[in-house]
């Protein structure tokens, strides 16, 4: 297999790269993005093959194979190669790992992952805030749904756009920096579009998985809510208190929508839009992640912005809001099927974590 990892020499008296690759790989590079005058660590030796999970078919967790010879992505000048030290999955790792956007989907074989906490080992000629050794973490992919990239965040590399990284917080692990980009993105930015704000009451629904653990915190220490109730099993009710709930409802006995008070946004991570709108106050606002939409509702898919992350550091860093881990995990990375299947049983509380990534 031809390894896409540019090699090349630096020459001190002019900073030159020199291409010892096949003139036409080189050339190809070129088009694709690569710059000559991208910068690779000198003090960690990137490999041309690495270890990384992939799948060459859509299908169940079956489809997915541990594979030890998949080409290191290359990096474009707008990019940095991130040497991965933990990743975590999400709903939509699987849903597209079913096919479900086939049509906006990178070509297979695929490496799944959106999230991702690592090392900066290899920096583009046009990235100007990152280094060689920063600590960064962020969602790889800047559209949820569209524009995917062919190797994700389950290898030992990947490859990611500046703008969609943030320094890693220096008070949280590498698993609990992973955990959150694509949750806390989503969680934020669904509240900010419904202009959320001080003296305002939430209700969310799935208020103990990775985006609704994250909406209660940011609601309450973030935007300064009134109220936030928030919706889950039995087991779950704990965890609902000490993100901050006001109130902790369990759905297996009570029903949100005959509560005596209503409430100015409902945040539906679960896919109960349709009964959402019994429980909302006129004029309020529906955040729908997943099924079916109803008006007020509306269907909600994030952007990744490195930006969203700087702004929430300095909360990250107080600890007003904080990571949630499943306790299952952290999984290994011989274990991402194991971790696949509990997600999708739906009872995870929190994110699922890979980690270490060897």
């Amino acid at each position: 297999m031809e390894a896409l990892l540019p090699s090349c020499t630096a020459m001190r008296s002019s900073q030159r790269c020199l291409p010892v690759v096949p003139t036409e790989t080189y050339r190809r590079r070129k088009a694709s993005g690569w710059s000559c005058e991208s910068q690779l660590s000198t003090d960690h030796q990137v490999p041309l093959e690495m270890q990384a999970w992939t799948y060459a078919e859509y299908g169940s967790v079956d489809v997915l194979k541990l594979e030890s010879d998949v080409r290191v992505p290359e990096m474009k000048e707008d990019q940095v190669l991130v040497k991965v030290a933990a990743a975590a999955l999400n709903p939509v790792d699987f849903k597209r790992r079913l096919g479900k956007f086939k049509a906006t989907d990178s070509p297979l074989p695929t490496v799944p992952g959106y999230d991702v906490a690592g090392v900066v080992v290899g920096v583009g000629s046009q990235v100007k805030g990152l280094k060689t050794g920063d600590e960064v973490y962020g969602n790889i992919n800047e559209k949820a749904l569209e524009g995917l990239k062919q190797f994700g965040s389950l290898g030992q590399y990947t490859a990611v756009e500046e703008k969609l990284l943030a320094l890693k917080p220096k008070n949280l692990s590498f698993p609990q920096a992973a955990s959150l980009p694509l949750a806390i993105e989503t969680a934020y930015e669904g509240l900010e579009r419904v202009g959320f704000s001080a003296r305002k009451s939430l209700l969310v629904l799935g208020g103990a998985g990775g985006v609704g653990s994250l909406v209660i915190q940011l609601a309450k220490n973030v935007f300064g809510a009134s109220k936030v109730a928030a919706t889950s099993s039995t087991g779950k009710l704990e965890l609902l208190k000490n993100l901050g709930a006001d109130l902790s409802i369990d759905y297996t006995k009570q029903n949100f929508e005959e509560l005596p008070y209503k409430f100015d946004v409902i945040y539906d991570t679960v896919g109960q839009g349709e009964r959402a709108v019994n429980a909302v106050k006129e004029g309020g606002s529906i955040v729908v992640l997943t099924g079916a939409v109803k008006p007020p509702g509306f269907r909600f898919v994030v952007t990744s912005k490195g930006e969203v992350l700087k702004k929430l550091a300095p909360f990250l860093e107080s600890g007003k809001v904080k990571p949630v881990i499943d306790p299952k995990g952290p999984f290994g990375f011989d274990q991402v099927v194991d971790a696949f299947s509990h997600l999708q049983t739906g009872h995870a509380a929190g994110k699922v974590v890979i980690h270490p990534i060897p």
